[in-house]
């Protein structure tokens, strides 16, 4: 048995999960989860689409656009036993370790009172015209999004059959602000390496003006691709449209 000094790390609290609605309107803004979740997992995705080059043994990789990072973690609800790890208010935490000291049979914390304050946060706000965005935060992970999909599991009752603990499986995605220039039109990036097939009619000039906004751009276009004579252009040939520095 270790007697000495006890470690200092047991009294302090572990801190808990907390998930802020970002568009309420009064408080509680934000609220605690019950218990932290054991494992999360984030997830990101970046779109490329082959482009197929003439004659060549395997196609371009060309960059089409960056996803959403996806959040998902499992979160675990219990009304019947409390203990010294349980997250949310003071009154919360009284409210259950006074019901964890109670028979089943007298009726005790519906689970689902606790559940729903993360289920209702897909509900659409009436004046946003869509669900509330939300922010996790939990020490060094801070996520900004929203909850697309939640999916409940109860897996124990009371002789009332009324749950009393539960597993929510939740999904959150992220929510980020877009320059206005991007959302407009996306494809025109001058500052992004492009690929163009070229078609019946093509033209370095046309080609400079659509992706730079400026005709007299096609010097560069005719450089990156060792072209001495601008006029003469393949119909299938895969030209390389240069970043603009």
């Amino acid at each position: 048995m270790y007697v000495g000094v006890a470690n200092p790390n047991m009294l302090i609290p572990v801190e808990k999960m907390r998930i802020t609605n970002l568009d309420a309107k009064s408080s509680p803004k934000y609220f605690e989860v019950l218990y932290n979740p054991q494992t999360y997992t984030r997830e990101k995705v970046v779109n490329y689409s082959p482009v197929a080059s003439l004659g060549a043994d395997a196609p371009v990789v060309q960059f089409l656009s960056g996803a959403m990072e996806v959040l998902t973690f499992e979160l675990f609800f219990d009304s019947v036993s409390a203990g010294a790890e349980i997250g949310g208010q003071v009154s919360d935490r009284l409210k259950f370790e006074g019901n964890s000291l109670l028979p089943t049979i007298t009726g005790g914390i519906d689970v689902r009172d606790y559940t729903k304050k993360i289920t209702d946060l897909m509900y659409i706000d009436s004046d946003k015209h869509r669900p509330p965005e939300l922010k996790v935060e939990w020490s060094s992970l801070q996520f900004k999004g929203f909850l697309s999909k939640c999916e409940q599991r109860f897996v124990r009752f009371d002789e009332q059959g009324q749950p009393v603990r539960a597993f929510l499986n939740c999904t959150f995605i992220e929510h980020r602000d877009v320059d206005k220039q991007f959302v407009s039109n996306p494809l025109n990036s001058p500052d992004t390496t492009k690929y163009h097939t070229v078609r019946q009619g093509d033209s370095l000039w046309s080609l400079a003006a659509e992706e730079y906004g400026d005709p007299g751009q096609w010097r560069a276009i005719a450089a990156a691709n060792g072209l001495t004579n601008p006029r003469r252009l393949r119909t299938g040939e895969m030209l390389v449209v240069p970043a603009l520095l």
